[in-house]
């Protein structure tokens, strides 16, 4: 998965905003205790971070 793909669903499922203020501020257990941006920045596969949000987000199956 590409990062603009990863972003278009993120925006998609949050909204434009909150998008990037979750990916910023919600740290989440499953990523290690990192954000999402810091996951991406620490080498994490965009669908893996993905699914992380997929799996504890309630993402819908039209997004996965």
């Amino acid at each position: 998965m590409r990062l603009t793909e990863f972003w278009r669903r993120m925006h998609e499922h949050f909204g434009e905003v909150y998008a990037e203020s979750f990916a910023k501020d919600h740290v989440m257990s499953e990523l290690g205790g990192r954000t999402v941006c810091q996951a991406l920045d620490a080498g994490w596969e965009a669908k893996d971070v993905w699914r992380v949000v997929c799996r504890t987000q309630g993402v819908t199956a039209r997004l996965r």
